[in-house]
């Protein structure tokens, strides 16, 4: 069964799409990085799509509940490298992608991740409880 590389890089999970999305592939994925999370207590999941040229409404549905799910999950989701043709087509299609915070290219998208953990870190103690 054809799977997508799910990367740890500290408390982040990478995942670079480098075949073209399938229907099933797209659930795979999706049942493969929530475990992942869950696994791993990841706090933020990087999505790269630089390399996909199409992005349908089914692919669009299923990075929006990806990040739905991630966010559920306690982690963050941003996807990164999304190309102009794509960016047009989901638009097209009527597709906003609610819930997802995008990023031109991989390095604005850790630094979306790193600055949402800094942010949320500093307002928790160690038990997880708000600082006074």
């Amino acid at each position: 069964m054809e799977r997508i590389p799910i990367l740890q890089m500290g408390s982040f999970l990478l995942v670079t799409i480098q075949v073209d999305m399938h229907d099933r592939l797209a659930m795979t994925l999706q049942d493969d990085l929530t475990t992942k999370i869950v696994q791993s207590g990841a706090s933020g999941v990087l999505i790269d799509i630089s390399a996909l040229d199409i992005v349908d409404s089914f692919i669009g549905r299923m990075l929006g509940n990806i990040s739905a799910m991630s966010r559920v999950l306690d982690a963050d989701t941003v996807v990164v490298g999304m190309q102009p043709a794509v960016a047009i087509t989901l638009v097209e299609l009527g597709l906003s992608l609610p819930g997802v915070r995008t990023a031109l290219n991989v390095e604005k998208g850790m630094g979306i991740l790193r600055t949402t953990q800094t942010l949320f870190g500093e307002e928790e103690s160690g038990d997880g409880s708000p600082e006074e």
